[in-house]
């Protein structure tokens, strides 16, 4: 089946010549012109892709991005006409996986699209490999943590924890390998895929997040330690 790609968009120039280009390339494209609709098309079709721009009617795309967090962790490129630094730390926060300036080449566009869906791709084979190889892995107890990976779930002294699909992802991974010190390029190519460049930045971001929710004090982690320098380690 052709992947399916969402382009959120209100300029009906571009977003004609971006699902034109698109489906030409072998996609499977729908469309939505406001905040509103992308997300009711995002949860009723469940695309691979969404191409979401900044400016839209309604809510912008940092809102839509930010609602469509909590439920799915379809991978999100971004569409902006401005060239702000802080634009592209907002929509790194909100949890965009990649970030675009307008006017951009169609080349670059549909080279950035084959590689973040690559990059799901390559997740969901590790996925499927380390289920294989570990079995019916059990929930994983780490102090007052439990995190069970086929639920999905984790609970904290008893109480569940909601966490966003790429935070359930990382703490899984730092919990698998406790004690050790996990480099961030070494958390891009495991969590988010082996070609990500969307910068470091992002696991700063998902750790600090992190560290709010499992972290009794997150201004003072004992569980998810920085080594300066380096990278991270999960403390059991």
């Amino acid at each position: 089946m052709a992947e399916k790609i969402l382009i959120v968009e209100d300029e009906p120039t571009l977003l004609d010549t971006l699902a034109y280009n698109l489906q030409r390339q072998g996609y499977s494209v729908i469309t939505a012109a406001d905040g509103w609709e992308a997300i009711r098309r995002a949860r009723a079709d469940a695309p691979d892709l969404i191409v979401l721009d900044v400016m839209l009617p309604g809510i912008d795309g940092f809102e839509v991005c930010r609602i469509l967090r909590k439920d799915m962790s379809t991978p999100i490129l971004m569409l902006t006409a401005r060239a702000d630094e802080v634009d592209k730390v907002v929509g790194l926060e909100v949890g965009a996986d990649d970030y675009m300036t307008k006017p951009f080449s169609l080349r670059e566009f549909l080279a950035r699209v084959k590689a973040l869906l690559r990059r799901v791709r390559l997740i969901r084979e590790e996925m499927a490999a380390s289920t294989v190889e570990q079995g019916e892995e059990g929930p994983l107890t780490v102090g007052d943590l439990v995190i069970d990976p086929r639920r999905r779930e984790v609970r904290r002294a008893g109480r569940p924890i909601h966490l966003k699909p790429k935070e359930f992802d990382l703490l899984l991974f730092f919990a698998r390998h406790p004690g050790q010190v996990l480099t961030r390029d070494q958390l891009l190519q495991h969590v988010w895929g082996w070609e990500y460049d969307g910068g470091t930045r992002t696991v700063d971001v998902h750790v600090r997040w992190l560290r709010e929710k499992i972290e009794p004090d997150p201004k003072h982690p004992t569980r998810l330690i920085t080594v300066r320098g380096v990278g991270y380690r999960f403390e059991g």
